[in-house]
């Protein structure tokens, strides 16, 4: 089985490459020269909270619409479709202000993870996973 790009790179929100992530591979090891590739998966899910917390902080966004929009723009995605997916998926309006608890926050993870690898990888990672992850983004 072939898996999305997004898992067999660990970075399962496809985030580009950019900044210097915690966790990422060695530049000789890089294959990918589009979007990160990290050591485990726990890492890519961390630079996600880490980027969902920056929106939240620095820009205050704190809607599934406009944390979206900006992490997902329209030049590049189906920005409204990608916002229904997840809205969807979390039982939340796309205008609705979001606490982002960690029970929010790992349903907001699982819901950009499948809405970027397929909906088959919305339970992927376990919740330990996810729990660490947000922890390290602390």
């Amino acid at each position: 089985m072939n898996l999305p790009r997004g898992i067999r790179n660990n970075n399962p929100g496809n985030i580009r490459w950019g900044s210097d992530w915690q966790g990422l591979i060695s530049e000789e090891e890089r294959t990918d020269k589009s979007f990160c590739q990290f050591q485990d998966p726990v890492y890519g899910l961390r630079a996600m909270v880490k980027i969902i917390f920056t929106y939240q902080e620095k820009y205050g966004l704190n809607t599934i619409e406009s944390i979206l929009h900006r992490y997902a723009p329209p030049n590049e995605n189906n920005t409204q479709g990608y916002i229904m997916r997840v809205s969807e998926a979390i039982g939340a309006l796309p205008k609705q202000p979001l606490k982002l608890t960690d029970g929010t926050l790992k349903e907001l993870m699982r819901a950009i993870t499948a809405v970027e690898n397929g909906q088959n990888y919305y339970y992927y990672y376990k919740t330990d996973q996810l729990e660490k992850a947000i922890q390290l983004a602390k």
